[in-house]
């Protein structure tokens, strides 16, 4: 990270930017929220607003608040996975997923066993598999093994490879055939090959007991499980899996967040040096897929397209990702710049409480308004 160390006190404030994220608290958008910027080798800004919950007492956000990255786990999990397989020679992208998942093509209905036949990992990364984007599995199944099941059963919407839609369901795949080629979890094999070289000490699934006090809770659940849900994964899904997903289920904070992508954006290499992924694995990872015409996404990692949740000045040569919970990773290759922002915006529940629509409308004008508040005053310190 350059020469300036996470604790900086020379890190800029960015009153102005702040100012956006308290708006969207007052507007109920979430409780509150940490950020952090990297920018040409260096951690520039970290700041932390708002509180835990919407009580005036709770605990206040800090820069080292570890949050549920929801979909993020997408990226710095799963897709960083498949990046080191695929680079050992381990995982080829091509290679229909039946290789790995034969259950995925032992269908009853034969009709649509070559469709199925035709999907290859690099469909699931780049969501062009055909696969539905969401089934609220968890209702039906009781345990990861009947959950699993269920996804490799689920039919195809579309033929392999001529629409792009955000799936779910195709990245629970993805672990479980990148856990089959690896020969351990996706837990066990992140923190060995990714977390722990990159010093992401706060980065983890099913954070141990101990982090509870440091992660705000996410939703008062009154149904499924019932309780708060504070230091397990609010994904009801992944939560039936264990809290270990292809598509959900780390928890990490801006600091740890923002050693990920510095790795991302110097080619590869760890603050210390060491080499993580090679330079042509990142650009084959974050390079516009050509799958689908017209797609955002790359493989594993989305593109701004227009209107962005990363606002209206990050550079065409961009890459991201949000979660559900109210998470979001931005990196810019040009600008050498990254922007992590965490929220518990699921908090206290997922529905607006007026049933106008505006509360879950709020986390969609926050980010972008709270991107290019963060850029125009960057650019004016």
């Amino acid at each position: 990270m350059g020469n300036r160390s996470l604790s900086d006190n020379s890190l800029l404030p960015l009153p102005a930017t702040d100012a956006v994220l308290q708006q969207a608290i007052d507007e109920r958008a979430f409780p509150g929220a940490a950020y952090g910027v990297w920018l040409r080798g260096n951690v520039v800004a970290m700041s932390a607003v708002g509180r835990f919950t919407y009580a005036p007492d709770a605990p206040p956000m800090q820069p080292e608040t570890i949050f549920d990255l929801a979909s993020v786990s997408k990226v710095v999990a799963t897709t960083s996975m498949a990046m080191r397989l695929w680079e050992r020679g381990q995982l080829d992208l091509e290679q229909p997923i039946s290789r790995w998942l034969p259950e995925f093509i032992a269908i009853p209905d034969a009709v649509h066993v070559a469709d199925r036949q035709r999907v290859t990992a690099h469909m699931l990364l780049a969501h062009a598999s055909g696969l539905p984007a969401y089934a609220r599995l968890f209702e039906q199944c009781d345990t990861a093994a009947s959950l699993l099941h269920a996804c490799l059963r689920m039919p195809l919407e579309a033929p392999p490879g001529t629409r792009a839609v955000y799936s779910d369901i195709g990245f629970i795949l993805l672990g479980q055939l990148l856990e089959r080629i690896a020969g351990e979890t996706l837990d066990v094999f992140c923190q060995r090959e990714i977390f722990a070289p990159l010093g992401m000490t706060h980065t983890a699934f099913c954070p141990p007991a101990a982090w509870k006090a440091a992660i705000p809770p996410t939703q008062i659940d009154t149904t499924l499980r019932p309780r708060v849900l504070q230091g397990e994964v609010q994904d009801e899904n992944c939560w039936r899996m264990g809290g270990i997903s292809g598509h959900a289920g780390v928890f990490s904070n801006v600091p740890d967040l923002l050693r990920f992508a510095a790795c991302i954006l110097h080619g590869g290499a760890a603050m210390d040096g060491t080499p993580i992924f090679l330079p042509e694995t990142i650009h084959l990872f974050t390079t516009r897929d050509a799958t689908v015409a017209g797609s955002s996404r790359a493989l594993g990692w989305d593109t701004p397209s227009q209107p962005s949740s990363s606002g209206q000045y990050l550079s065409p040569h961009s890459v991201g990702h949000l979660g559900y919970t109210g998470t979001s990773l931005w990196l810019d290759f040009e600008k050498q710049l990254a922007v992590a922002l965490l929220t518990n915006r699921t908090y206290p529940g997922n529905d607006p409480v007026d049933g106008s629509g505006e509360i879950s409308q709020a986390i969609q004008k926050a980010r972008p308004r709270f991107h290019d508040a963060l850029l125009r005053e960057m650019h004016r310190a």
